[in-house]
């Protein structure tokens, strides 16, 4: 998922769907992703800030060659990294590796922990001078890693999602969470509102609710069918008292008040033939 830092406006998300068959073969998952989230926005000269899952020296190149820059963690386990890396320095202390426009920046934040920050956006590193001495790799990476926790807290706060056992079902409430934080952005941008985000989602339900409630409490349409053409049944002739039947076929002379409309002969139950049940549109 890709965030914008500032606004935290959602900008590119790809859902985990397992094994993709299409990647590349050498190819590894964090640089298909990190590419596939930034194609949007390459050739802009824009910068994207990963965490150590993402950060490699040939991911920088990739985006570095369509004038995207990279900021990021590096793992300790990297094969790209030097050996010089991995000693320990002074604590507060800091090391600066250069290679072609890529800077590594190595931080002894604590005495046994070293943070290692690849850059292709900074070509010279600047260190402090009071306090803990922080370059300002270090400073930029934490002032830029925030996007997508913050757009992920935001999300949780106030979220359409049940309780459910159905993936879509959940990776639908998501969209509608973060379309929700997109709109609330795009309408403090667009009207310089202060309006707070539980009071526009608030309002954003009743908006999309208004058409339904409209409908529903309209009265109902009649419903109009057509006027089909009945065949002529001729009514029976009731006879005046009730008289044995004449057919024989299926009864033992049973009396009855019902005339055949054929041959105006008594006909009892058993012997009748009762027309089948049809619809207006077939009859």
């Amino acid at each position: 998922m890709a965030a914008d830092v500032d606004s935290k406006y959602f900008l590119n998300g790809i859902p985990y769907l397992g094994k993709d068959a299409a990647r590349p073969a050498g190819q590894r998952l964090g640089e298909r992703v990190v590419l596939n989230l930034m194609e949007p926005f390459m050739d802009k000269g824009r910068n994207v800030t990963t965490d150590n899952f993402f950060t490699s020296l040939s991911r920088a190149k990739c985006l570095l060659a369509r004038n995207t820059s990279l900021v990021g963690t590096m793992n300790a386990a990297r094969r790209e990294l030097p050996p010089s890396a991995k000693q320990r320095a002074d604590l507060h202390s800091t090391k600066v590796l250069k290679h072609e426009r890529a800077t590594l920046t190595l931080y002894q934040a604590k005495r046994k922990k070293t943070v290692s920050i690849l850059s292709t956006l900074h070509q010279m590193v600047l260190t402090g001078t009071e306090g803990k001495r922080k370059p300002e790799t270090i400073t930029f990476y934490n002032t830029t890693k925030v996007g997508v926790d913050s757009l992920d807290q935001m999300a949780r706060l106030y979220s359409t999602k049940g309780a459910t056992r159905r993936w879509p079902v959940a990776v639908f409430c998501n969209i509608l969470d973060l379309a929700a934080i997109n709109a609330w952005v795009l309408y403090r941008q667009c009207t310089g509102a202060n309006i707070a985000r539980r009071a526009f989602i608030l309002e954003l339900a009743k908006e999309l609710r208004r058409e339904h409630m409209l409908a529903k409490a309209a009265p109902p349409a009649p419903v109009q069918r057509p006027l089909l053409p009945l065949p002529y049944v001729p009514h029976p002739q009731v006879p005046e008292r009730r008289r044995q039947c004449q057919i024989n076929a299926h009864c033992k002379q049973n009396k009855t008040t019902v005339v055949c409309s054929g041959c105006k002969r008594p006909v009892c139950g058993k012997c009748v033939v009762q027309l089948e049940p049809r619809c207006l549109k077939c009859v």
